[in-house]
């Protein structure tokens, strides 16, 4: 039963969640509440973990929690389930796009999604940064040392020229280093 329920929870996640990975926290959040299998802090973890390995964040987060919840066989489930919906979709919409390429209303639907999905990415995105930087959910308590990362890696993709052709995966491994080296 836990089987079937971890796929179904994460093929509505999959279904609904229009714009990559990050779309997917606001349903996490719901399965962390309605069904107790992590906590937010649990998520939060899952976040950074997701974030620092390859591969898209969305497929990383459902097959953690599959694993935490049900073992090696709950994370086959849940990334099954998260991605079902997507391969579905688009194997209708390559069926039928072409017979209407050039049709005003597809493109208006298509144009209309835009919005929505970078909603529901900022949205996420604004969680993440609240759990990151506020230690508490009062403004004045502020974790400084990951302002200061957040600050000093800014500057340094952005700023410094020989910085620039670094590979992202160079920034991902500074980042776990600081970020360990900053929580003792």
């Amino acid at each position: 039963m836990i089987y079937f329920q971890l796929f179904w929870e994460f093929f509505q996640t999959g279904l609904f969640a229009v714009g990559g990975g990050m779309a997917t926290l606001p349903f996490l959040y719901s399965i962390s509440d309605r069904t107790g299998w992590f906590t937010h802090q649990q998520l939060a973890d899952m976040i950074a973990v997701s974030e620092s390995t390859p591969g898209p964040i969305g497929v990383n987060m459902a097959t953690y929690v599959g694993y935490v919840t049900a073992g090696v066989p709950g994370a086959i489930i849940t990334t099954l389930g998260l991605v079902t919906p997507s391969i579905i979709v688009i194997l209708i919409v390559a069926a039928f796009l072409h017979a209407f390429r050039d049709n005003k209303y597809v493109n208006a639907v298509f144009y209309g999604l835009r919005p929505a999905s970078t909603a529901m990415i900022t949205a996420a995105g604004l969680i993440v940064a609240r759990i990151t930087f506020l230690q508490s959910s009062s403004v004045l308590n502020l974790n400084l040392k990951a302002i200061i990362l957040a600050c000093v890696l800014l500057v340094l993709t952005h700023a410094i020229k020989f910085t620039k052709k670094l590979h992202p995966i160079v920034w991902i491994f500074l980042s776990a280093v600081v970020g360990v080296l900053f929580s003792y």
